[in-house]
């Protein structure tokens, strides 16, 4: 038997449950579930004031023998925009897993429009389907269809199967909140309980189910047993089931961590193991040796660092070499996937080893990570592998003993009695950098001997990622200015902007920036981006420059009112709201700095520069002000630090009043007054 691995399962999940379509995880029904008056009269719903929509019921099972996810909702609408839950997208994976092909087929869709008069309007379109992404060796896919008729007072009702390949198998995770309200839910899952055949060589064990739960009070997860009526079982077999009530939505708020992690759920997994920590030291054992037989080469990749090394380069240029030559692959997880078809035609082979990676010169983010290690060791430095949860999507949890938490492999090198982290499978990424996902991220690594261990990677200093945003600007009697501005992104931002070159052109990359500097700029101004430089030299800050032109100022008959940070104009105040349920968590730590040289028009004086000002949150963040005046112009500066990533709801208070402090000095004016002989033709007003 094959498993799948849960963390495509996850992700799946997480699409069902977090995407644009609000897709619902539920058992498949036998029949309609006919409605009630009061739901049918239904026009709002006290308990969440201004819901667009709820679930009046969502269910779902999971049955091994039929290898079959089924899944059945009622949602009321309650708004108009809860009539785009009628537009319906059911996500599926499909790809290739230790070289057996995973086939996710949705089947038997059927569903109903009711109105709140009680017509019924069966559901009789034809579903599409749509790719809507890779998915590293696959690809998400969706069966698209819309409910018919679909008005405010509606209930919608639907149902489909997800059927999956004989030979898999995955303990399901039931998320129990989702982004709307919940009557009722049920969930169920049958298992075969039939002993596991040899998985990768190992040897057969019996099969044990457990799990993790976070449940609200007085739920829980029930086991009950039943005599299948099938040949394929000798004894009374096991129902894992939920029932809940009256769920709230999942919290929504400003810089959330991986909200699934903290919601209601229950996570179930197949136990081989007596303990966790026996699962982390036999499964990390197997993994690591999985990474020693990928790496080791015949010949190739020694010879291949052999070419580029010098009998003089220290270790540290031996390392930049190999990581530049790894960093020019190409890297098929940020371009595309070659199918065997293309590689055979090519007289290449099923990619096996570095030695394969090698030979084509690409492979996806985790082979050409695994392909450096291969190069490093070959150089006769000690290099490890180690696998990390992506903390964009998920947070660690050692309770789980599933390896399917961990999304990427990183690498770890030892060089000079010092280590250090690398991230050769992430495009662009610089030498001696991770990608912000991959910051104070926890996964096992190996270590010498054999062994591995559960280890978090560092978080770097909060200087590594600088956003740098300098404009010199002339602005003329009418409050108009006209000028340059410079951008300049260092780390985790430069990162960001070089992958998402990678998904277009330049005309599109372009295009981004340029609606990035529109949407920080007051209404009117004309933006041009002029250049774009090191956009691949990613040891390189990437620049751009821009010319912009456009009303700045208000004008009156006496003064002239000019905000007093460029940049911050359209802004919003950050955490408005007193309460927070969850931790603050920001992406990555950041350093901010703005500079704005304004010439000034003839015939004015400035009558208040905005006030500098500098206050710190502890030691973790930091902001400041600035001006420099001379006799025709004032130049503001800017900075804000941000050198922490998490903060606890204890701490939200102090963070709150930080950023409003914050918000009340972007609000500031330049006051400059006109003197007399400049006010003919100008506005009337104060």
């Amino acid at each position: 038997m094959n498993i799948l691995p849960r963390s495509w399962i996850y992700r799946v999940s997480l699409l069902l449950l977090c995407g644009g379509m609000l897709m619902p995880r539920a058992f498949a029904a036998s029949v309609w579930i006919e409605p009630t008056k009061e739901e049918l009269s239904m026009t709002t719903f006290p308990k969440v004031p201004g819901a667009a929509a709820i679930y009046l019921n969502r269910e779902e099972t999971t049955e091994d023998e039929l290898h079959k996810w089924s899944v059945y909702a009622r949602i009321k609408v309650l708004t108009e925009e809860g009539k785009r839950l009628g537009d319906i997208q059911l996500r599926y994976w499909n790809g290739v897993y230790e070289d057996s092909a995973t086939g996710y087929t949705i089947t038997d869709i059927s569903g109903r429009t009711i109105h709140a008069d009680g017509t019924v309007i069966p559901f009789t379109g034809k579903p599409y389907s749509k790719l809507i992404e890779k998915a590293g060796s696959g690809k998400v896919m969706a069966k698209v269809f819309t409910m018919p008729d679909v008005q405010v007072g509606s209930i919608i009702e639907y149902r489909y199967n997800l059927r999956y390949e004989d030979f898999l198998y995955f303990a399901p995770s039931w998320y129990i909140q989702s982004d709307l309200y919940t009557v009722k839910a049920h969930y169920l899952w049958k298992p075969t309980d039939k002993q596991l055949g040899s998985m990768d060589s190992r040897e057969q064990v019996s099969t044990g189910v457990a799990w993790v739960s976070s449940l609200p009070a007085g739920a829980v997860v029930t086991r009950t047993q039943y005599v299948a009526a099938s040949n394929l079982h000798t004894g009374p077999q096991n129902i894992f089931e939920v029932n809940v009530h009256d769920i709230p939505p999942e919290p929504e708020e400003e810089y959330m961590p991986p909200v699934h992690s903290f919601t209601y759920r229950v996570l179930f997994y197949y136990s081989y193991y007596q303990s966790q920590d026996e699962f982390w030291k036999g499964e990390g054992k197997y993994w690591s040796k999985k990474m020693d037989k990928f790496v080791t080469s015949s010949g190739p990749v020694a010879a291949a660092v052999a070419q580029l090394s010098a009998p003089g380069d220290t270790a540290e240029q031996k390392l930049k070499k190999i990581y530049a030559y790894v960093m020019e692959l190409d890297n098929s997880s940020f371009s595309r996937e070659h199918n065997s078809q293309e590689e055979t035609s090519a007289g290449l082979k099923a990619t096996r080893t570095v030695d394969d990676v090698l030979a084509k010169k690409r492979g996806g983010d985790d082979e050409l990570a695994l392909l450096f290690i291969s190069m490093a060791r070959a150089a006769g430095l000690k290099a490890y592998a180690m696998k990390v949860t992506d903390r964009d999507h998920n947070i660690f949890s050692a309770v789980l003993p599933s390896l399917d938490q961990l999304d990427d492999v990183i690498a770890i090198v030892n060089v000079d009695g010092k280590e250090q982290y690398f991230d050769p499978g992430e495009r662009y990424c610089p030498y001696g950098q991770l990608h912000w996902k991959h910051t104070q991220a926890t996964g096992i690594r190996q270590t010498d001997g054999g062994a591995t261990a559960i280890a978090e990677t560092p978080l770097p200093p909060y200087t590594q990622s600088l956003i740098q945003r300098i404009a010199d600007l002339v602005m003329d009697k009418s409050g108009e200015v006209q000028g340059k501005v410079t951008m300049r992104w260092t780390g985790s931002p430069a990162l960001n902007w070089r992958q998402i070159a990678l998904r277009g052109d330049e005309t599109a990359l372009k295009r981004d920036l340029r609606r990035e500097m529109e949407e920080m700029l007051p209404g009117g101004m004309q933006v041009t981006v002029d250049s774009i430089q090191n956009l691949e030299n990613y040891e390189k800050a990437l620049i751009a420059t821009y010319t912009i032109s456009g009303p700045l100022a208000t004008v009156t008959q006496k003064r002239i009112f000019i905000p007093s940070e460029l940049f911050q104009v359209n802004s919003k105040m950050l955490f408005p709201h007193e309460k927070r349920e969850l931790p603050v968590y920001f992406q990555y730590g950041s350093r901010v700095l703005d500079g704005v040289r304004l010439q000034l028009p003839a015939g004015t004086t400035l009558e208040a520069p905005p006030k500098e000002q500098s206050f710190m949150l502890q030691q973790l963040a930091a902001f400041k002000t600035s001006n420099v005046i001379t006799a025709d112009s004032i130049t503001m500066r800017r900075s804000l630090d941000l050198g922490n990533i998490l903060f606890y709801p204890k701490e939200y208070p102090d963070l709150r009043d930080f950023y409003g402090k914050i918000a009340a000095a972007d609000q500031q004016q330049l006051v400059l007054t006109q003197s007399t002989d400049t006010k003919a033709g100008a506005p009337a007003g104060n």
